[in-house]
């Protein structure tokens, strides 16, 4: 037996032998031929829907990854897992699904390449939580495997400004204001997304993108190129021909997917200011990959490692402009060289950071996205974790600067998202409140939603440096303003997130890292002692067995730990 046939470890128990003719049959059918039989068998994992436009082109893409894979021997078998849409789902009770969605593609990948025998995986994915969904698929099965990104959007273009979706949240704040009339509003409706990619900002995809770029699980800029475009569909043909080279080299996620590596992902997400959905993700991949993060390694890394890159929604960018001038891997490069990478990680290149940085072009000398290391945007990280009593084992708050390092106000507390949308965009809210949003969180709602309409409406209302908002859900990376998410322990577990009156005095402070409800511990005892969480919402279908099986925020809210107690 040659190298080749070691090399197909899990498709010759599928296809081998006599005994094996009835496979073998099944796959004549779906287009293998005798000479396939003694190939690599590929699996390249789809997140293709006409859901949404971040994933609506990813079918081309899987044909580009097919002709890569069959181009270098191998043989390709494309399967499809699902997506959805955050941004139509966004302030409704289906976004309570978009969270789950992450552990139910993960689940689809493990069980179709698991079942069918695949030697090695190329997934593609475009949104925000088909992408770490992919990446825990990948990690689970530990075959050598390859992700790309499908690609950022191009902005929408009114009166020659940049807008995309997170313009057109804001605009039903200023709308609700009356700063806005109804014309202006559909015009903003009607022209922010322009068509095929994900969300163009530093926002949740394309920072997962780029932190899985940083990892060493995707090929150098595959997280810095548009969706529609020449250069994406090189990436696609080339993620073909490096998972047929990883199998040769016996490489694996696991040699990949080190804590070195994601100090690296956890810094490269620093510099460029992006979204708070990565602690989520990020924890939860390394503890799918077998590698202990916590929510303190953000702060120690986010303590040595500035914020450079000026993109929305804190900046002036959107990612087609990083693109423009070079992608990820100069400012990859700038890192390295000052001590904040980890050159000798391991890549899909087969090749360490160092060497695939070795040759890359440095930025254009009048570019004004990405800033000079000692001229930063922040000169530490964006992504603070918090504790104090309302968040004992760790919140996140993103503080770009702008907001403040701290604020003081009195709660205004209410039990959903929709009720605080209806009370920002009717006045409800005022200046120097703390907005609090609660049962919120990956067992409360279940599912931890995105904030992204009221943070929104907050920002359109002209009221982002004077009312906080704290949560135990989550927040879409296109959120900015004083805003903290992922309390834990969440309401519906009896953090102190249960008890907090309308009124109460609660204190944020990014300097302190502290998040506290300004009560005496006999007034807080007094409280607990006359609370009992509320039933659960759903009792049966996928929200239920998502509560049931969820772990803490601050744990990566994944629902395989601990199967086994």
């Amino acid at each position: 037996m040659n190298q080749k046939d070691l090399s197909r470890t899990h498709s010759a128990i599928v296809t081998d032998g006599a005994e094996r003719a009835p496979s073998r049959s099944m796959l004549r059918a779906v287009g293998f031929g005798d000479e396939d039989f003694k190939k690599n068998q590929i699996g390249v994992a789809s997140t293709w829907s006409m859901v949404t436009p971040c994933n609506m082109h990813i079918d081309k893409l899987a044909d580009e990854v097919i002709t890569g894979v069959n181009g270098a021997n191998g043989k390709a078998v494309v399967f499809n897992t699902i997506t959805i849409s955050d941004g139509i789902s966004m302030g409704t009770e289906g976004m309570k699904y978009s969270l789950v969605s992450r552990e139910v593609i993960a689940d689809s990948i493990e069980t179709v390449a698991g079942c069918e025998g695949f030697d090695g995986i190329v997934a593609v994915g475009g949104c925000d939580k088909n992408m770490p969904g992919c990446l825990m698929g990948l990690a689970r099965l530990n075959r050598p495997s390859v992700f790309v990104y499908g690609g950022t959007i191009l902005p929408g273009k009114l009166q020659d400004a940049d807008i995309d979706i997170v313009s057109v949240f804001e605009a039903v704040g200023a709308h609700s204001a009356g700063n806005i009339d109804d014309d202006r509003l559909y015009a903003i409706e009607a022209n922010a997304i322009p068509g095929p990619g994900s969300c163009g900002g530093m926002y949740t995809a394309n920072t997962m993108a780029s932190a899985i770029e940083a990892l060493g699980m995707s090929l150098p800029n595959s997280s810095a190129q548009a969706a529609i475009s020449d250069e994406k569909k090189v990436d696609c043909q080339s993620a073909g021909t490096a998972v047929l080279k990883l199998i040769e080299q016996g490489i694996r996620p696991s040699d990949i997917m080190t804590k070195k590596a994601f100090e690296n992902a956890i810094a490269v997400v620093t510099a460029l200011g992006g979204s708070t959905n990565a602690v989520l993700h990020l924890i939860g991949m390394a503890y799918t990959v077998g590698v202990e993060l916590t929510l303190d390694d953000f702060t120690r890394i986010g303590a040595k490692t500035p914020v450079l890159a000026d993109l929305k929604p804190s900046g002036k960018y959107v990612m087609a402009d990083l693109v423009n001038i070079g992608g990820l891997t100069p400012l990859m490069k700038i890192m390295l060289d000052a001590g904040l990478l980890h050159g000798d990680c391991l890549t899909v290149t087969g090749k360490t950071v160092a060497e695939n940085l070795a040759d890359v072009t440095p930025y254009p000398e009048d570019q004004k996205i990405i800033q000079p290391l000692d001229q930063p945007i922040k000169e530490d990280g964006h992504l603070v974790i918090l504790y104090g009593n309302l968040a004992s084992t760790g919140a996140v708050a993103k503080i770009s600067g702008k907001e403040g390092l701290s604020f003081t106000g009195s709660a205004r507390v209410f039990e959903s998202e929709e009720e605080a949308l209806k009370r920002i965009l009717d006045d409800t809210v005022k200046a120097g409140d703390v907005i609090v949003i609660r049962y919120e969180g990956p067992k409360g709602g279940p599912g931890m939603r995105e904030m992204l309409a009221p943070t929104s409406a907050v920002m359109g209302k002209g009221l982002g440096s004077d009312v906080a908002l704290i949560t135990d859900g989550r927040f879409s990376g296109g959120s900015h303003g004083f805003v903290v998410g992922h309390i834990t322990p969440e309401a519906q577990e009896g953090g102190l997130l249960a008890i907090v009156q309308d009124g109460d005095s609660i204190t944020i402070d990014a300097e302190q890292k502290a998040v506290n409800l300004n009560l005496d511990q006999t007034e807080i005892d007094a409280r607990m002692a006359q609370w009992t969480p509320p039933k659960a919402r759903y009792q049966k279908g996928v929200l239920a067995k998502y509560a049931k099986l969820v772990n803490s925020a601050s744990l990566g809210a994944i629902t395989d730990a601990d199967l086994n107690l």
